[in-house]
């Protein structure tokens, strides 16, 4: 009998072990998927520029059409937004670094990206999903080159 009671308290320790891991992992998803603020973030939405604006409650103002990128203004009443859509990931990539020059913060899906301040990219991630990033100024406007926010990346027009 004293062999059962080993056996079957060993089995017990690891049904509580697994409930356990399962509740910590469980709790960790949930925390990860909040928005920070107590709400939960949609899966991160896919589709052309026109589906993610719709998605958005945007009706968008396009400004660049090419076949590496697609991008718009947008306005809503949570504030105005650039959001722009990539044929390749490598693209996406490049553009957000060229970007991260000019500070600012940036909701980010696959091949497509939401430029603004982080209050509006905030309450556009509860629509889209996505990944926030914030990048800090690294420029300098004494550069003698003319560049300044702006004058490289039509995405970030005299904010």
């Amino acid at each position: 009998m004293t062999k059962r009671r080993g056996a079957r308290g060993v089995r017990d320790a690891w049904r509580s072990a697994a409930v356990v891991a399962g509740c910590v992992g469980l709790a960790l998803l949930t925390a990860c998927d909040g928005g920070g603020d107590g709400t939960a973030v949609p899966p991160t939405a896919t589709g052309t520029l026109e589906e993610l604006a719709a998605q958005a409650h945007c009706v968008p103002k396009l400004q660049t059409e090419a076949q590496e990128l697609r991008q718009a203004d947008c306005a809503t009443e949570d504030g105005r937004y650039v959001l722009a859509t990539f044929a390749t990931d490598r693209g996406q990539r490049e553009w957000i670094n060229e970007a991260n020059d000019y500070g600012g913060s940036y909701l980010v899906g696959r091949r497509w990206v939401a430029v603004s301040d982080a209050a509006v990219i905030a309450a556009l991630r509860g629509r889209l999903g996505g990944t926030v990033e914030t990048a800090s100024p690294h420029h300098s406007a004494s550069g003698g080159s003319g560049a300044g926010p702006g004058a490289g990346h039509s995405g970030h027009r005299g904010r």
